[in-house]
């Protein structure tokens, strides 16, 4: 069984090599269904908007296809619906079916608590446990392969999004993180951006260092091009200076400074929050340049963290930042917001009672429930956009991760009712 496995990953990744970037995801399909007696094998990646699956296919002659297309690329949408592939999604574990063909086998394709969507296998026979977790397996191998080659094309790019990018929304796009979600041993975190019809500059980021987490929220001035351009400031900005090793306070000053400087439009500024997370001890550095103050829920219940007051980043070119300190206890989560999930029709959310009721979900799960509660209030159009940023703690920070297949299962949990 074991010289079987490591047969088939080792021609799973000889095809994605040897196979074009955009072919390489089909490539590595039809080795694993040839592999497993699999009649039909599938990749459904995942929309950008969290609320989709789009299945991908190469249709090379006109008039086939029934999804949105680009040459002889379809796309087709297949939004959430409580289905299986949905129940897949959300709780990362493997669903089978029995269908009048065989048996159906939605296996989350994952990595590091990321979703990117779902392998989708019809088998001639009910597969049994080993089979199960050969598939679960590869399908983790199959989400190597997508990030890999996702750099060097824009099929997958193009087929998340349901909907065009205008010009801000493009800008916006780039300054986000190449993943929403990451799960470390110690932590899990994830954020989200459900934007408004005119992009209103709000970013997320994070890094992980060896025994440091780094993460900011910010959210520019204004909507459009320009915000999105004062936006580009304040993130390269930070990038920069944390890449370069300075702390928490110079990054600030550092963004504060390029920013008032270098701002198309005179007086543009952006408000913020940068934490710098110790993973060895949970002493949680935070400062907050103008910004929303930052939450914590922790034994069931939620505070506004009280931080010391410094002005937007770029408003004034030579104020002084200091920041604030907490100590995070395992089972503490974090939660950063930006004005779009407190204004306007979203006001009359009541956020803390709806983080205690989400406690319970995986970070990846309650940002996306979250956003969900803002749009059923505010939407479908949003007036600013709304950004979710939350940090589990668990502690233990040296300790081996456990996972299974790119998820950690003691941490999955389905979505909210």
């Amino acid at each position: 069984m074991q010289s079987s496995r490591g047969r088939i990953m080792a021609d799973m990744l000889g095809a994605a090599e040897n196979a074009s970037p955009v072919e390489a995801v089909e490539a590595v399909t039809r080795e694993l269904g040839a592999a497993l007696g699999a009649r039909s094998v599938a990749f459904l990646i995942a929309d950008l908007s969290g609320r989709a699956l789009v299945r991908l296919a190469h249709v090379p002659f006109d008039g086939a296809g029934d999804g949105r297309r680009h040459g002889d690329e379809v796309a087709t949408v297949m939004p959430f619906d409580g289905g299986l592939a949905e129940q897949a999604l959300r709780s990362q574990t493997a669903q089978v079916v029995a269908q009048p063909d065989g048996w159906t086998v939605l296996a989350p394709v994952t990595d590091r608590g990321e979703a990117i969507g779902l392998l989708e296998m019809t088998l001639p026979d009910e597969p049994s446990p080993p089979t199960l977790q050969e598939i679960a397996r590869t399908a983790h191998v199959l989400a190597f392969v997508v990030i890999a080659n996702r750099r060097y094309t824009d099929l997958f790019e193009w087929g998340q999004r349901t909907t065009p990018f205008t010009l801000s929304g493009e800008i916006q796009r780039r300054l986000l993180p190449g993943s929403f979600t990451c799960e470390g041993n110690a932590f899990t975190l994830s954020g989200w951006l459900e934007p408004a019809a005119s992009v209103g500059g709000d970013t997320f980021d994070y890094s992980l260092a060896r025994d440091v987490l780094h993460f900011s929220v910010t959210d520019a001035m204004g909507h459009g091009v320009a915000s999105a351009l004062t936006a580009t400031l304040g993130v390269g900005s930070l990038r920069n200076s944390r890449r370069r090793g300075v702390g928490l306070i110079g990054q600030a000053e550092s963004a504060n400074a390029e920013v008032a400087e270098n701002a198309a439009v005179p007086g543009s500024y952006l408000t913020a929050i940068l934490g710098r997370l110790d993973l060895r001890t949970g002493i949680c550095a935070l400062l907050n340049a103008g910004h929303v103050p930052p939450l914590l829920v922790r034994d069931g219940d939620t505070r506004t963290l009280s931080l010391p007051a410094n002005f937007p980043l770029g408003m004034f070119a030579e104020a002084g930042y200091r920041a604030g300190e907490i100590t995070l206890r395992p089972g503490d989560r974090l939660v950063v917001t930006t004005d779009g999930m407190r204004d306007r029709g979203a006001a009359s959310l009541d956020l803390p009672t709806m983080l205690r009721s989400f406690g319970g979900l995986h970070p990846r799960e309650a940002v996306r429930a979250l956003a969900d509660a803002v749009l059923e209030v505010s939407g479908p159009t949003l007036a600013d956009d709304a950004t979710l940023f939350i940090l589990d703690w668990h502690g233990g920070h040296g300790e081996g991760r456990r996972s299974s297949a790119g998820a950690d299962q003691a941490r999955a949990s389905t979505s909210a009712a």
